[in-house]
């Protein structure tokens, strides 16, 4: 008798316990990764649709440009002035020699390349933020007049964020391998680029386990304007 109570108790608490997880899910199976696998399609779906935004914004910036060079009422000289602050700000197009670095994420099944170093970590063989950043940071510090990071132009306000294994950058989502492509004097570029910490660091990663690095000089390149808003959405002015 006591058995029979104590079988129909496990019964009756397996019961609830299965129904709290229905109601619970609402009817959706909680130990799949469906939705994480439907948000990544959501953010690739954004990050499409932002492309697209902004092909058209860099359309019509385009016309307004060739209407106000046309009927603006301002002298040569401010005009001048104007062209050179649009193309500091990084909002025109920009050519001239370049260098482009490439970094890559290292093979899933990567082991060291050299004796003595540990078995690596997941994150031994992937692009890091600090990584990007370091690059980005370098080639300004060398001088470069523009900087492109896959295909977007970067201005005073871009971020570059990693989230995972992706990159983030202006509302657009990219993946490895990442291209950094910077217009300046190409010995400046190169020096600025050998003589930074952080990616001196990254390097020992490289020879370690195999991550991409591959710097190239172009002769002759244009990097595109920054066709974006360049409103401030969280920084306000001082004073």
């Amino acid at each position: 008798m006591v058995l029979r109570t104590l079988s129909a108790g496990v019964f009756a608490l397996a019961g609830l316990i299965f129904w709290m997880s229905f109601d619970t899910a609402k009817g959706v199976d909680i130990r799949t990764d469906a939705p994480l696998l439907r948000l990544s399609d959501r953010i690739q779906e954004k990050s499409n649709q932002n492309a697209d935004l902004e092909t058209g914004l860099s359309g019509l910036r385009s016309e307004v440009d060739q209407l106000a060079h046309a009927d603006s009422g301002v002298s040569d000289a401010t005009r001048k002035r104007i062209d050179a602050l649009s193309k500091a700000a990084g909002t025109t197009k920009l050519t001239g020699p370049a260098v482009a670095v490439t970094l890559n994420d290292a093979p899933a099944n990567a082991t060291p390349l050299i004796p003595g170093v540990p078995d690596p970590q997941p994150n031994d063989l992937v692009i890091h933020q600090q990584d990007l950043q370091a690059v980005v940071n370098a080639l300004w510090a060398g001088g470069a007049t523009g900087i492109q990071v896959m295909d977007q132009r970067l201005i005073s306000t871009s971020a570059v964020r990693c989230v995972g294994n992706t990159l983030i950058l202006q509302g657009r989502v990219y993946s490895p391998p990442y291209k950094i492509t910077a217009v300046g004097d190409q010995a400046k570029l190169h020096k600025a680029l050998d003589d930074s910490p952080a990616i001196q660091n990254y390097l020992q990663y490289v020879t370690a386990y195999g991550l991409g690095w591959k710097v190239e000089d172009s002769g002759r390149v244009t990097l595109p304007g920054y066709s974006g808003t360049v409103d401030l959405h969280y920084a306000k002015p001082v004073g």
